[in-house]
């Protein structure tokens, strides 16, 4: 049998987008179509037996009758321009982000998910439905770009593609909830005015004025009814078929119950009908939910494109060079890029050469070998010796933000959207049941309130509230710490950041200052051209102390011939222009434990030891009093590689009941944090990132610090910039108040709800006076969320 659906006129409705079927002649399947674009769609899905797309809503796709001309994607063969596009591209596989403004349910997301079944060019479609955005990894040697994007238009997802605001997208409002909002807010207000007459008790002798303004206002909320209010019954059946009551349906069975009640007072002449009531109804709500999702969508855009992410990088200036933000990157600029350092824009090597790491954005793990002339994409990261790299396309925050969290997204949605529909199917029943009592009760005590009653309930319980507060308060507090250098990969990591009670910090670059440490070299004369090369091999590496080195030997070789490698927790080698020169502890230099007095680093020249640098660590101002801070809240310890020649020094500043670990390689650091969450507590993880990622990862909360460098590791839940480390107690405090705004939003909203309900059963309640409370409540949380973290942020006084 035939699953054509029928339209309210008689006429057929189109198996594929519901539009109606003017020529019942595209036939398939005995399945009727609008035109050929949607038969070719449906084809195309019960070809590859993915008509399971059409079970999960009605009529879930797009109307193919607006053809699309054959060339409209021949830019995209264009190399400059797939350049500009694409994110990563290897030997085999190209990476890109599509923006797809058709998007606009489960289905949808299912088939996008399902699109390598379409073609065996695709390799992946990951979905983020919220932005209506589709990550694809594709197969370059069997498809193209422009194969792509019309394979997407061909099932009714035509990309859009401005390449000239590319990465900044900003937030657009739906434009049809905009048009709907217009149309119930036309409506509504006209409906108002023609009432003014009844409103005012004005007596019309003929009766005839007054039955015509009904009529007419009969007439002005039928769009309101069929057109505005689509998204709620879209919304309440999609959640229908799949066996749930979510929050809308109270509401669209209020506004069917009172525009039937309306359109049978009209129509028997009995009453005026309540149609100021329903328009007004979906006005308002259309109003909130248009302010929350503007809202939401700032958020966002603020977190992805205009918050700082406190990662620095080397810019080279003819002669000389300065270190800048990503934000101020720009096109042709020089980067240098040392060893274990993040590639932050697509660029071309000019100088070096590369070993790229792209595990971070593919999850392969074997470096890929590039030399001078060839692309590097952002997220690359460099595992051997210093390159240069040409900028050619601007940094993207927004793709380094969603390769930090790549992981994370589809837990998340899973949980929140969990969440949301166990309370709201809870709730929605409470509602009913409520709704049908009061109902119930004033129908027999007095059948004019059983009306207003019914409705009033109907409508002013929600629990957006309670679903929002959260939201907004973890959006609110991301952007506070944002722009105070504190920048979080996920909101679930501030809930996290509540839980902690012990805090661990690396030493050196954590709570010593690199930029400020004392080197003295022992040992014999070194030539001038060896300490050239020893600055050469000393400048590949970002840790503290080789900087200091490599500071201290002062002018390198321009051109080198240099085979680098880094071991971490021990040192550094390389072979700089025919000399075998290493730098590293005593173990790793000579084969035997040193019992030294400071931070030393031995030196090796042909596997002969020459001498050592020591170095005099210059704790950073605010450690004290940071330190005193998190004392009175948190067990505090400290791991480090060095030795133990600061033991008293930290003593000192932490009391003899302070916990400290030193001469700890990498792999012992993350041993003592196992041992801390074996016993029971949350672990913070404070270190530069260099030679303790694996602790970073093992940490409840694992924050890498950086001090005008480029020590981002994919490792880390947080990054913090070295002159927001003062302000860390105060961070963190803020992290644990959210529990308390939210807490407190929850309780505003429950009693909200009660007290609308109180007002409700009672039948005095009149529908659209329910209309306006239901949003209101939504916008009073989105104040109060807000005004709370604002005020909490500056009692902190934080930025």
């Amino acid at each position: 049998m035939s699953k054509d659906r029928l339209m309210p006129s008689t006429e057929l409705a189109c198996y594929h987008c519901g539009e109606s079927c003017r020529n019942t002649d595209i036939q398939a399947h005995d399945k009727h179509f609008c035109c050929e674009g949607c038969k070719m769609v449906y084809e195309i899905l019960n070809e590859h037996g993915m008509c399971t797309y059409y079970d999960l809503n009605s009529n879930p796709g797009q109307s193919q009758k607006i053809t699309v001309r054959p060339d409209k994607f021949a830019f995209l063969e264009d190399t400059s321009i797939e350049q500009s596009l694409i994110s990563f591209k290897d030997h085999q596989h190209t990476h890109i982000s599509f923006y797809l403004p058709q998007m606009h349910c489960s289905s949808c997301l299912w088939l996008l998910e399902q699109l390598y079944k379409l073609s065996e060019g695709v390799v992946s479609c990951k979905v983020n439905f919220e932005r209506k955005e589709a990550d694809i990894v594709f197969d370059h040697r069997l498809m193209t770009l422009r194969q792509l994007a019309e394979l997407l238009t061909g099932i009714g997802y035509e990309p859009y593609i401005s390449y000239n605001d590319l990465g900044k997208r900003k937030p657009v409002t739906d434009r049809k909830k905009i048009f709907r909002l217009g149309v119930a807010g036309f409506c509504f207000a006209n409906i108002m005015l023609m009432s003014f007459p009844e409103y005012l008790g004005i007596d019309d002798k003929e009766g005839q004025l007054l039955i015509f303004f009904r009529y007419l206002n009969l007439v002005l909320s039928l769009p309101v009814f069929f057109y505005s209010a689509g998204e709620f019954y879209t919304s309440a059946w999609n959640a229908l078929r799949q066996k749930f009551l979510n929050i809308d349906a109270p509401i669209v069975l209020a506004i069917w119950v009172t525009f039937a009640r309306s359109l049978y007072e009209v129509l028997t002449g009995t009453g005026s009908g309540y149609f100021d009531s329903m328009t007004g109804i979906v006005f308002f709500m259309l109003a909130g939910r248009v302010l929350q999702d503007r809202t939401h969508r700032q958020l966002n855009f603020d977190r992805d494109y205009t918050s700082y992410f406190p990662v620095a990088v080397t810019r080279i200036n003819d002669d000389s060079s300065d270190t800048v933000t990503l934000p101020d990157i720009r096109l042709n600029d020089t980067l240098l890029i040392h060893n274990q350092e993040l590639i932050p824009a697509d660029g071309i090597i000019t100088r070096g050469r590369a070993l790229i790491d792209y595990s971070f954005v593919t999850g392969e793990s074997l470096p890929v070998a590039k030399e001078m002339g060839e692309i590097v994409y952002a997220g690359g990261k460099q595992v051997g010796g210093n390159i240069e790299v040409l900028v050619i396309k601007e940094v993207a925050q927004s793709y380094l933000t969603r390769l930090w969290n790549k992981d994370l997204f589809k837990n998340e949605s899973n949980q929140e959207s969990s969440f949301v529909h166990g309370l709201s199917r809870w709730f929605t029943w409470v509602v009913f049941a409520v709704a049908i009592a009061a109902g119930a009760y004033w129908f027999w005590q007095d059948g004019s309130r059983s009306w207003n009653a019914i409705t009033a309930v109907l409508i002013i319980a929600c629990p957006c509230a309670l679903l929002l507060s959260n939201t907004f308060t973890n959006g609110n507090i991301l952007r506070i710490l944002s722009r105070n250098h504190f920048y979080l990969r996920h909101a679930t990591v501030i809930e996290k950041m509540a839980d902690i009670d012990t805090i661990v910090f690396d030493k050196t670059g954590t709570l010593t200052a690199g930029t400020e440490m004392e080197v003295v070299y022992d040992g014999k004369p070194i030539a001038p051209e060896i300490r050239k090369k020893v600055a050469t091999l000393a400048a590949q590496s970002t840790h503290p102390l080789s900087k200091g080195i490599a500071a201290w030997a002062g002018q390198t070789l321009k051109d080198p011939f240099l085979a680098f490698e880094e071991f971490p927790g021990k040192g550094i080698e390389g072979m700089v222009d025919g000399d075998l020169i290493a730098l590293g502890s005593a173990v790793f230099i000579t084969g035997k434990t040193q019992n030294d007095e400071a931070s030393v680093v031995y030196l090796s020249v042909e596997g002969k030891l020459l001498g050592r640098f020591r170095f005099r660590n210059h704790y950073r101002q605010s450690v004290p009093m940071l330190l005193r801070q998190l004392q009175s809240r948190f067990h505090i310890a400290v791991v480090s590689g060095d030795n133990d020649g600061e033991l008293l020094y930290l003593r000192k500043l932490l009391g003899q009941k302070s916990e400290l670990y030193f001469n700890q390689q990498p792999e012992d650091k993350l041993e003592v944090l196992k041992s801390m969450q074996q016993e029971g507590r949350k672990v913070m993880m404070i270190g530069d990132g260099l030679n303790d990622s694996g602790a970073l990862k093992q940490a409840d909360v694992g924050v890498a610090i950086t001090d005008n460098s480029n020590n981002f590791t994919p490792a880390s839940d947080a990054i913090i910039e070295a002159g927001s480390l003062p302000n860390l107690y105060q961070l963190i405090r803020l992290c644990k108040l959210n529990q308390k705004i939210v807490m407190a939003a929850f309780i505003i909203s429950i009693l909200y709800n009660i007290t609308g309900l109180y007002f409700a059963v009672q039948g005095t309640l009149s529908p659209m006076i329910a209309a306006i409370l239901m949003p209101c409540s939504s916008i009073s949380i989105l104040l109060i969320t807000f005004g709370l973290t604002n005020l909490s942020s500056k009692r902190l006084k934080l930025d």
